[in-house]
C-alpha cells in the first residue's frame, strides 16, 4: 500500500515499530471494526481505534448523551447533552482522525439485526453492560465467524478477553466462560452499583490494544485467557479459559445454531 505523506506523518510511530511497520498499518487502514455501545468502554475503544487508523469503525447504540455519562464516557462532551451517542461519538472520532470512516448505527442490537450487522465487520468490540446483549453479541459473533474482544467493568474491577471459537479448538467461546446468563438481579448494573470512571478507560484501552493486535496479527492474544484487573489493589491476574466440549454454542454437540433462542430485550445496547 502506498501511504500519503500525511498518513506517513500521522502513523509514523506505528510504522517505526518492527512488529507493525507499513504492512501492519496497511492492515489497520483496511480493517472494519464494530463497537457495541458508545459508553464507558466504547468511548476509549473508539478513540484509540480511530487514532490508530482503523479504516472503518461502526458504532451501535440507541441512547442519547446524559449528564451522568460524562464521568466516564470520554467521547462525549457537555455541549452534546441530548445528542444521540453514536452521533456524538462519531464527531469525536472524526475530529481526532478524519482519515477513518465512521458508520453510526442508532439502533438497538436485536436477534433480528445482529447477524446481518456483525457480518459486515471483521472484528467486534463489545462494550455493553447487560448480559442479554453480551450473550447476543457472543452468539452472533460465533455464528457469523467473527472475532470478539469483550470487556466488562463494575465498581473498581474489570476484565477483558478475546473469543474466536469460530476457528475451532482450542479457542473457547463466551459460553465456555458463562454457559447461561445469571438470574435477573443477581449481578447489579453499573447504574445500581457504581463504577469508577478511570477503570472504564483502562479496560477500554486494553480492549482496543487486543483488537489492534488481532488486526495486525502481532503478539499473543487473549483467546483462552481472561485478564482481570482490581484497581483498588493495583493488581492484574490472568485466568486460563478452556473450550468446553459440552458447550451449547461451540461444543461437540452444539445445540445453538441460530439466534432464535434470544428474546427481544428492552436493555440498551450499552448503558455503562
Amino acid at each position: 500500500m502506498d501511504f500519503r505523506e500525511d498518513q506517513i506523518r500521522r502513523y509514523a510511530r506505528h510504522i517505526l515499530l518492527p512488529e507493525i511497520g507499513g504492512t501492519g498499518q496497511a492492515k489497520l487502514l483496511a480493517a472494519r471494526v464494530l463497537i457495541i455501545g458508545a459508553g464507558g468502554l466504547g468511548s476509549p475503544v473508539l478513540l484509540y481505534l480511530a487514532a490508530a487508523g482503523v479504516g472503518t469503525i461502526g458504532i451501535i447504540d440507541d441512547d442519547a448523551v446524559d449528564l451522568s455519562n460524562l464521568q466516564r464516557q470520554i467521547a462525549h462532551t457537555t455541549d452534546r447533552l441530548g445528542v444521540a451517542k453514536v452521533e456524538s461519538a462519531a464527531l469525536a472520532a472524526r475530529a481526532l482522525n478524519p482519515d477513518v470512516t465512521i458508520e453510526a448505527h442508532r439502533a438497538r442490537l436485536t436477534p433480528a439485526n445482529a447477524l446481518g450487522l456483525i457480518g459486515r465487520y471483521d472484528l467486534v468490540c463489545d462494550g455493553s453492560d447487560n448480559f442479554a446483549t453480551r450473550f447476543l453479541v457472543a452468539d452472533a459473533c460465533h455464528l457469523a465467524g467473527r472475532t470478539l474482544v469483550s470487556a466488562a467493568v463494575l465498581r473498581f474491577e474489570g476484565q477483558v478477553s478475546t473469543f474466536k471459537s469460530h476457528l475451532g479448538p482450542p479457542h473457547p467461546c463466551y459460553r465456555c466462560l458463562h454457559p447461561e446468563p445469571p438470574p435477573d438481579g443477581l449481578i447489579p448494573s453499573c447504574a445500581e452499583a457504581g463504577v469508577f470512571g478511570a477503570v472504564t478507560g483502562v479496560l477500554g484501552a486494553l480492549q482496543a490494544t487486543e483488537a489492534l493486535k488481532e488486526i495486525a496479527g502481532v503478539g499473543e492474544g487473549l483467546s483462552g485467557r481472561l485478564l482481570l484487573w482490581d484497581a483498588l489493589a493495583a493488581a492484574f491476574r490472568t485466568v486460563r479459559l478452556r473450550r468446553d466440549p459440552g458447550c451449547a454454542l461451540c461444543g461437540e454437540r452444539a445445540t445453538i445454531r441460530d439466534l432464535s433462542h434470544h428474546q427481544a430485550t428492552d436493555a440498551p445496547a450499552c448503558a455503562l
